[in-house]
């Protein structure tokens, strides 16, 4: 006899049910995210289990490197693609994980990608690197904001960047928002610091594979935004057109369309941040170093706006990207921009 279990994962305990080949439930019990625990109460089931798939959640790493470690078959159950019956009255982690289990069974079920373990920490210093990136930018404007505010005047991050203590007395003889200033400051050289040692770590740790090595030849794209996409994009070929790997990165539209007339926007948080925002960095980079892509830029700022101007630059990034690792060419200008 086949049996299935489907796991409805939180961050301290799980849901577990098993059912049969016809979809009677053999097993359920709220289990604590503890793996001896799990190991032991599935072990009975072992020889049956066809597989056991596990929600994608923020903390599925250990449960799942350990259940594999132990022989298990495990999947990732992507809960973008999951939709449980619409006229289901209560819902709760029972029915989740049993409705997991039964679409594992039935052959419907949509697995998410389980990265490879030893990869994943020089991934995960990439992503920490992005949120401190992206903490040192709200300094910076804060920054800004503050010294407009108190003397009138204009300052660029750059030059927030080489101020001296000298300077923020000169500035703002007030000792409050003097306080407020060297914090900012002080934050500032902080994550810069940080930001540079996680480089050095990742750029020491891992080196990019063969078939990325092509990325250097897109303007602004180096070292470390070479290894970034590497790493959230993972194996090209598990994307079968350019539009989903675009989708991937967050370079479409969520519009919902019927009848001709826009009626919402479906979830525009599907797909992978990271690999977003690092092609929105490589748009910023591309702007500033090359000559095409800002004059292309600056002809969609004029007629959409900052961010659609952006977001559509990185999404063009993205479609040749993806040529470019998949069939390994080098990046066109022409292509591209015409």
């Amino acid at each position: 006899m086949n049996l299935y279990c489907g796991v409805d994962l939180h961050g301290d305990n799980g849901y577990y049910g098993i059912v049969d080949e016809d979809n009677r439930r053999i097993f359920r019990k709220r289990l604590p995210n503890k793996l001896d625990t799990v190991l032991r109460e599935l072990e009975p089931y072992r020889k049956q289990l066809k597989g056991i798939a596990i929600e994608s959640t923020y903390n599925w790493y250990w449960l799942v490197d350990g259940l594999m470690e132990n022989d298990h078959k495990v999947g990732l159950a992507n809960p973008a693609v999951m939709e449980q019956y619409s006229g289901l009255k209560n819902s709760n982690d029972e029915t989740d994980a049993f409705f997991i289990a039964d679409q594992m069974r039935l052959g419907l079920l949509k697995y998410g990608h389980i990265y490879p373990k030893e990869e994943r920490p020089v991934r995960d210093i990439l992503r920490r690197r992005m949120l401190f990136v992206q903490q040192k930018t709200a300094q910076i404007l804060s920054f800004e904001s503050l010294f407009s505010r108190q003397t009138g005047g204009k300052i660029n991050g750059s030059q927030v960047q080489q101020l001296s203590g000298k300077d923020i007395e000169d500035f703002f003889p007030d000792e409050h928002v003097r306080l407020m200033a060297q914090s900012s400051i002080e934050t500032i050289r902080f994550l810069t610091e940080r930001i540079s040692l996680f480089e050095k770590t990742a750029l020491r740790q891992c080196r990019p594979k063969e078939e990325f090595k092509k990325l250097f030849t897109v303007p602004g794209v180096g070292d470390v935004l070479t290894l970034t996409i590497m790493l959230e994009t993972g194996d090209i070929n598990r994307f079968a057109h350019v539009g989903n790997y675009t989708s991937y990165c967050r370079g479409v539209k969520a519009d919902k369309y019927s009848n001709e007339k826009k009626k919402g926007k479906n979830n525009r948080k599907n797909g992978n941040k990271y690999l977003a925002w690092a092609y929105v960095e490589a748009a910023h980079y591309m702007i500033r170093y090359c000559p095409e892509a800002k004059k292309w830029y600056q002809r969609k700022l004029a007629r959409s706006g900052k961010v659609v101007a952006l977001k559509a630059l990185a999404s063009k990034i993205s479609k040749a990207c993806y040529f470019i690792i998949k069939d390994q060419v080098d990046f066109d200008m022409k292509k591209i921009f015409g």
